[in-house]
């Protein structure tokens, strides 16, 4: 399934050449395609390894932004995160870097999964406390650590505020976007974050965690790591039930200038997700309905 107009061809052969170029102890073990997310595509090889390999060009700077950082903050976390074991390099065949990690034995979280769901609002909410508090290590926004999530609300408007149109046209009146488009202009003229920057994941969706026993047990996926304001970091949890919710607000005892900005970066992603992919993504265009519906249900709780 091809999403973006910039897309390089990846399948089981070119895998198997790059692995037989570039670490031969490796080539004849089992491999198996393991997913595909919106900017990578993995193959599980062997027992206890996967091979991540970036879908466009663009991508290529987070694949070394992991290579750099991963080895570096995950002594330094609670939980397991992917640990490079091999970085790949460019080559004719496919002219990007690319990554092997160990595997990471897991579930996403999910009914089949995950009994306790406040629980797991506290187990998530443990880690983004634990990442956010970590030393930066000299670490700045220009040091490719800059990602849109960690900036302002306002910094972001523009691509958020033409897919509005577009999602009225597309979902029709199966989703408030009005109200959904109100609630992201109000979060405009709130007061911007003030605090310091800190370390963030940037897209703790749950595709991006693992549960094993019902417990948070790896977050995966960095990706989209940065440095800057801690706000958007809090936006994934409404892809979660309302208890992981209000239990992940609670435990980080977050104000409501903070879950409001962070709401409207939900918000935001989710319109310009479904913009986006609409006609090449079905499943992703699924997730960012049920978090837009989520925010609507929540909004007119409160």
């Amino acid at each position: 399934m091809t999403l973006h107009h910039n897309e390089l061809p990846i399948d089981e052969a070119l895998v198997r050449t790059l692995l037989t170029k570039q670490c031969p102890e490796w080539a004849d073990l089992p491999l198996a395609h393991a997913g595909s997310g919106t900017d990578n595509t993995m193959f599980r090889l062997g027992d206890d390894l996967l091979v991540r390999l970036p879908r466009t060009p663009d991508n290529e700077p987070s694949v070394r932004k992991e290579q750099k950082w991963l080895p570096r903050l995950a002594p330094r976390l609670t939980l397991a995160v992917p640990e490079p074991v091999f970085a790949g390099t460019p080559t004719l065949d496919f002219p990007l870097a690319w990554s092997v990690y160990r595997w990471i034995e897991g579930a996403p979280p999910g009914p089949e999964t995950v009994e306790d769901w406040a629980a797991l609002g506290t187990d998530l909410a443990a880690f983004v406390r634990e990442l956010h508090g970590l030393d930066l290590m000299g670490a700045t926004r220009a040091d490719g650590l800059g990602g849109y999530r960690g900036g302002s609300l306002r910094s972001f408007d523009r691509s958020v505020s033409r897919c509005f149109p577009e999602c009225r046209d597309t979902v029709g009146a199966s989703l408030d976007v009005a109200t959904l488009e109100r609630l992201w202009r109000a979060a405009l003229d709130l007061p911007p974050p003030s605090g310091p920057h800190v370390w963030l994941h940037s897209d703790l969706k749950p595709t991006n965690l693992l549960v094993r026993d019902g417990r948070l047990c790896a977050v995966i996926d960095f990706g989209a790591l940065a440095i800057g304001f801690p706000d958007a970091e809090h936006a994934p949890v409404w892809d979660l039930p309302a208890p992981a919710r209000q239990a992940y607000w609670n435990s980080l005892d977050l104000d409501d200038l903070t879950w409001a900005r962070a709401r409207a970066w939900a918000i935001g992603v989710g319109i310009v997700g479904l913009a986006y992919y609409w006609s090449t993504y079905p499943a992703f265009v699924a997730e960012c309905q049920a978090r837009l519906r989520a925010i609507l249900d929540d909004a007119a709780t409160r």
